[in-house]
């Protein structure tokens, strides 16, 4: 059995040998109950408590529970969840899958539900420890292959607490050759703008040997393009930023983070699509060698940044977004009269669930169109 590692102790997922006593401690939680009771009116605890009992895996607990409630999601909050993943090579998992980020819990969800689905294995899962607000969460997220990523570190603990994530995602690539997930930093583009940071580069190269093309190559980091037709946290996301432009100092609460949450499972979605690029390897080989370190990172995240705008799915609304941002008709071609009706009305019905005072409306759905014209944009300067 690997050893791992004493450092990682506060931060790693769970072992299959700690899943029945995480379970204990979940179904004793009175807030965990409180929710599930509210989910599964007709369960009662103690079927659910047998249920688990002989659940003895982290394998068994993603397939016995995860699993279903993912797929339940799918078929009622999807049209659909497609994907292209035959870039994956055969018979490895050791892949940084490094992705675009649209909904909190269900990105990395509909990722693993997709790689069960083509008979791989799970990823393991980077989450911001912003979002472990009850111990009952923590607990779960573990339990579902989730590592803590420490975001809120201060300046002088920076240094420390990016070097131990560094030394994490090696730990899981290279020594458990696993595959594992993970978002930019500041979590999901809230105009949908994705942009591959630099300070996610730098924190991935803290760690391993050699040179900088060496670093990437060995973590075989696999770009990944999450599109979403319809974002249920569209809304939310424009409120926040009115309430940032109106007041610089405005920070999200607690029960900001939780309603997300519950908005992206829950809401409606439209189709769902990933795309998974081909490793980067040769690309990496392309970059001038005489490139200051800094201009070295900025190459890297641009052939990110490249390979994930080409790998958008766009959709209707996509088009008519830019068409109403810029009061023209030029993208007219990709869509039909009756499509701009449709997203005109899902526009309207996101507007109504604002409810910050003194909403902009102008300045609301502004920024609501940028969200769902920007995945083009991008795509469209790539293409060129």
């Amino acid at each position: 059995m690997l050893q791992i590692p004493a450092e990682f102790e506060q931060m790693r997922s769970y072992e299959d040998s700690e899943v029945q006593q995480a379970i204990d401690a979940l179904l004793n939680d009175r807030a965990f109950k409180k929710i599930i009771k509210g989910m599964v009116k007709v369960v009662p605890m103690w079927v659910l408590r047998a249920y688990t009992r002989n659940i003895q895996s982290i394998h068994e607990f993603q397939m016995k529970l995860v699993y279903p409630v993912v797929r339940f999601l799918k078929n009622h909050k999807t049209d659909g969840l497609s994907s292209n993943i035959t870039s994956l090579p055969e018979g490895r998992e050791d892949i940084l899958f490094l992705s675009n980020h649209r909904d909190i819990v269900l990105d990395s969800a509909f990722l693993d539900f997709l790689l069960v689905s083509n008979k791989r294995k799970t990823v393991e899962i980077g989450i911001g420890n912003n979002l472990l607000i009850y111990p009952w969460i923590k607990t779960l997220v573990r339990l579902n292959r989730s590592f803590i990523v420490n975001r809120s570190a201060s300046r002088t603990e920076l240094m420390q607490s990016s070097q131990q994530l560094s030394d994490y995602i090696r730990f899981v690539i290279e020594g458990k050759k696993s595959s594992l997930w993970l978002a930019q930093r500041e979590g999901r583009a809230k105009d949908s703008n994705d942009r591959t940071q630099s300070s996610v580069l730098k924190m991935l190269l803290m760690s391993g040997e050699g040179t900088i093309a060496e670093k990437i190559k060995s973590l075989h980091i696999a770009p990944l393009t999450i599109s979403y037709e319809f974002d249920p946290c569209d809304y939310l996301k424009a409120e926040e930023f009115q309430l940032k432009r109106d007041n610089p100092a405005y920070k999200k609460s607690k029960q900001s983070d939780l309603t997300n949450m519950k908005v992206g499972i829950f809401g409606y979605k439209g189709h769902v699509h990933y795309e998974i690029m081909p490793e980067l390897t040769t690309e990496l080989d392309a970059i001038d060698n005489t490139l200051n370190r800094n201009q070295y990172l900025e190459q890297i995240a641009a052939i990110i940044d490249n390979k994930i705008f080409s790998g958008y799915r766009i959709y209707p609304c996509n088009y008519i977004a830019l068409d109403m941002l810029n009061g023209n008709n030029d993208m007219a071609g990709n869509y039909t009269a009756k499509d701009k009706k449709r997203f005109e009305k899902y526009l309207k019905g996101q507007l109504a669930k604002i409810t910050i005072e003194n909403p902009d409306y102008d300045f609301l759905q502004h920024k609501l169109l940028e969200m769902y014209a920007n995945p083009l944009i991008n795509k469209l300067n790539t293409d060129k």
